[in-house]
């Protein structure tokens, strides 16, 4: 049976475009494959997002939207990454082995430097310990989008290296599941991203929301109600899109065009739909952070399931290696 693999960096609050992308696709694949989904707390570390403090925080966050997204515990592993040594174990293993050459022409990492700060090795090597992340349990399939791909590529390589090298076929070759659905734009009309400050959050009120989708840009073109309005390059319809139907967005599209639909109605109406898509997310979001104490029995819970896979996959990499006696 192929096995998913992927993990989450706790890097803030998780937003719609978190829910509507990766994890959306996670909830999708768990009845269908053995699947182990973690916390990337190490990542979020050697990333610099976040300080120490925020990651705890983070990771408790970040565990409460995958429970109340969906994810069951008994149908998937779900477990924190530093919960789980032998990650950083494979890590070392596959540091010794990874040419810098291969990290350097990684295309995210200058996105990832600050200016006023020197690269830090963690940093660089993240992809290493993103290959140890999937390969310690010898994952199949890896959830991406395509702007991930040479991040997977690099894990690939790393298999095909250390079995070359041992004169083993050990390591699988991990293949892509792409994410197809569209990026989901911040009230900015960029890509929804904390770092960009135009998230809607899981932890946002509805009037929080509709204030956010006020702010939201449409068609510039379009000044009084009965103007003909252009859909398509509105970030209004563009988020809408992801939370109807096509029958939905079809119509909606042939009011704007038409121009039988004002701006703001428009905008209240989009507000309205993504509260009653987060409300019962939210609710059991806010149960778990007000219960910390089933995310902590959830955590041990997928580590003691993701350990016994692990420690049997150093233990024999360490065999092929003659590392130990």
């Amino acid at each position: 049976m192929d096995r998913v693999v992927s993990g989450m960096r706790p890097t803030g609050v998780p937003h719609l475009g978190n829910l509507q992308g990766a994890l959306r696709k996670w909830v999708e694949l768990q009845d269908s494959y053995e699947s182990f989904y973690f916390i990337a707390d190490w990542h979020a570390l050697f990333g610099l997002e976040e300080r120490s403090r925020e990651i705890k925080q983070n990771t408790k966050s970040a565990l409460a939207t995958l429970l109340a997204i969906g994810l069951d515990p008994e149908k998937s592993t779900i477990f924190v990454q530093s919960q789980v040594p032998e990650h950083t174990i494979l890590f070392t293993i596959f540091s010794a082995i990874t040419p810098t050459g291969w990290l350097g022409r990684n295309p995210t990492l200058k996105d990832m430097v600050r200016a006023d700060e020197p690269l830090p090795y963690g940093l660089l090597g993240y992809p290493v310990l993103q290959a140890a992340d999937i390969l310690l349990y010898k994952g199949t399939l890896v959830p991406v989008g395509k702007d991930q791909m040479p991040h997977l590529e690099i894990t690939r390589e790393i298999a095909r290296r250390f079995n070359s090298m041992y004169g083993v076929e050990y390591f699988p070759e991990p293949q892509a599941v792409l994410n197809e659905s569209p990026v989901l734009p911040g009230i900015d009309g960029r890509k929804m991203s904390k770092s960009y400050g135009n998230i809607i959050s899981i932890e946002d009120d509805f009037e929080t929301i509709k204030s956010k989708v006020r702010l939201m840009i449409t068609d510039p073109q379009k000044i009084r109600k009965s103007d003909p309005g252009h859909p398509d390059i509105c970030t209004v319809f563009q988020m809408e899109k992801s939370f109807v139907s096509t029958e939905y967005a079809e119509d909606i599209f042939a009011k704007c065009v038409q121009g039988a639909l004002g701006c703001v109605a428009h905008k209240d109406s989009l507000a309205k739909i993504i509260w009653e898509y987060l409300s019962p997310i939210r609710e059991k979001y806010f149960y778990y952070m007000s219960h910390p104490e089933e995310l902590v029995k959830v955590a041990n819970y997928g580590a003691g399931k993701a350990r016994k896979i692990a420690a049997q996959t150093i233990e024999e990499v360490l065999d092929i290696t003659g590392v130990v006696l």
